[in-house]
């Protein structure tokens, strides 16, 4: 199980013309919204990355009006090849990370992927990451998934996280589900 005292949600390359591109991006983009201020209410701490910000743009309006804090730039597409998110993570002091973002085949794929490596659990959030095409997301959490990288969902993981209807954010955390 995931719990609040180990979790911290990484975002991944919600950004740009392609963050409104990929299939389903509308329902991508609110659940990663949702994830954000989950996180933030059950304060979980939320690494966020963008590809080539100076050329791809920033992180999507929807979510990034809910971040506080920095993205880290990358140029590699597997986060765990950016020094500058490496020791972020360190410095969260955690060890179970939820992957969400784009794209499933590429970013998403080799960041979750390097995570495991790393000794992490790892979970990808299924209706929070996408692809351009719905065949290259099947893919991507195809090979998550045999890596022992499992899915979940939005609302699968912030109910684990809770972990019960007794935990002071689970009204708030209604609310966003709702």
């Amino acid at each position: 199980m995931f719990t609040v005292e180990k979790a911290c949600l990484v975002i991944v390359d919600v950004q740009g013309k392609l963050a409104t591109i990929v299939d389903e991006s509308e329902t991508v983009i609110a659940n990663v919204s949702k994830l954000v201020q989950a996180m933030q209410a059950l304060e979980v701490p939320i690494l966020w990355l963008e590809q080539n910000p100076s050329r791809l743009g920033g992180t999507a309006l929807e979510i990034a009006q809910h971040l506080q804090g920095q993205a880290i730039a990358k140029m590699a597409f597997s986060a765990c090849q950016e020094e500058t998110f490496v020791e972020a993570m360190k410095a969260s002091g955690r060890s179970q990370f939820i992957v969400t973002g784009i794209e499933t085949h590429i970013c998403v794929y080799q960041t979750a992927r390097q995570l495991k490596e790393q000794g992490g659990e790892v979970e990808v959030v299924v209706d929070a990451v996408s692809s351009r095409t719905k065949a290259n997301k099947e893919v991507g959490l195809a090979k998550m998934q045999a890596l022992g990288i499992a899915p979940t969902s939005t609302e699968m993981i912030l109910y684990e996280l809770l972990q019960g209807a007794d935990h002071p954010q689970f009204k708030t955390i209604l609310q966003l589900v709702k």
